[in-house]
C-alpha cells in the first residue's frame, strides 16, 4: 500500500511519522501464551501509572493534542492507545477478540500509540490517504456503530474512511479469515525511534503469535 499524508494533516502535525507493517498471517481465536504476556503487562501498568499520569505519556499526549488541533475532544472520543491503558487502570478486563487484534492491543498498551490494524484484502485501491474527518462523513466503527469522525485524523481508501485513532472501520476489520495484514503505527509525537521500535515489536509479536512465517515487511512514511 502507498500511504499519502494530506496537507491538512501536515499543517496540524508537521512532525508526524508512521511505520507500516505488512505480513502474511494465520489468525486464531485465542492464544494462551499471548494472554499471559498481556496480563503481565497489565500488572506493570497498574504499578507504574494512574488514570491521570497516563495522559503525560508522550505518545498519548501528542495524539490528544492533535485531536484538539483538528477540532475533536479527546476526552469524549478517546484515542485507542489511551483507552486501552485507561481500561486496565480502572480494573476492567480487556476485550478478547482474536489473536491478531489482541497482539495489536498489547503493542498499543506498551507504546501508547493508537495502532491501526486492517485486513489488507478488504481495501479498495492501493493507496491510503491520511486526512481529517468531515462533517457527516459516514463511518462505522468496529463494535461502535456509526461514529462521528468529524475533526479526527482518518485514513481513507478509494471507498472512504478505514481507520481513526479512536476506532477502525467495520469494512476492513481483522477476522479469523484474515491472511494479509496491514498495521499502521501512528506517531503524532514525531518520535521516529519510538515508532520504529513499536513496529519492530509488532513484527516480533507476529512471528510469535500471528503465524507469520513469511517475510514481514516494514515501510516508513514521514
Amino acid at each position: 500500500m502507498k500511504i499519502i499524508l494530506s496537507n491538512e494533516i501536515k499543517t496540524v502535525c508537521p512532525d508526524f511519522v508512521c511505520a507500516c507493517v505488512e505480513a502474511q498471517v494465520e489468525n486464531s481465536p485465542y492464544s494462551e501464551a499471548l494472554w499471559a504476556e498481556i496480563k503481565e503487562r497489565e500488572e506493570r501498568l497498574k504499578a507504574s501509572l494512574t488514570t491521570e499520569t497516563l495522559k503525560d505519556i508522550g505518545s498519548i499526549a501528542a495524539t490528544r493534542r492533535i485531536y484538539r488541533a483538528c477540532g475533536k475532544d479527546p476526552s469524549r472520543y478517546r484515542p485507542s492507545g489511551e483507552a486501552l491503558v485507561r481500561r486496565v487502570l480502572q480494573g476492567k478486563e480487556l476485550y478478547q477478540v482474536n489473536t491478531l487484534v489482541d497482539l495489536l492491543n498489547l503493542a498499543s498498551m506498551v507504546s501508547g500509540y493508537s495502532i491501526g490494524g486492517f485486513d489488507a484484502d478488504k481495501f479498495q485501491g492501493d493507496t491510503l490517504t491520511l486526512g481529517i474527518g468531515r462533517h457527516d462523513e459516514p463511518y462505522e466503527g468496529i463494535g461502535r456503530g456509526l461514529l462521528n469522525i468529524e475533526g479526527m485524523p482518518v485514513y481513507r481508501d478509494t471507498a472512504g474512511g478505514v481507520g481513526t485513532p479512536t476506532s477502525d472501520h467495520e469494512r476492513t476489520k481483522i477476522d479469523l479469515a484474515t491472511r494479509r495484514l496491514l498495521v499502521l503505527v501512528n506517531g503524532y509525537d514525531g518520535n521516529e525511534a519510538q515508532v520504529r521500535a513499536t513496529a519492530e515489536y509488532i513484527r516480533e509479536l507476529l512471528r510469535k503469535y500471528g503465524g507469520s512465517n513469511q517475510i514481514v515487511t516494514l515501510s516508513w512514511f514521514a
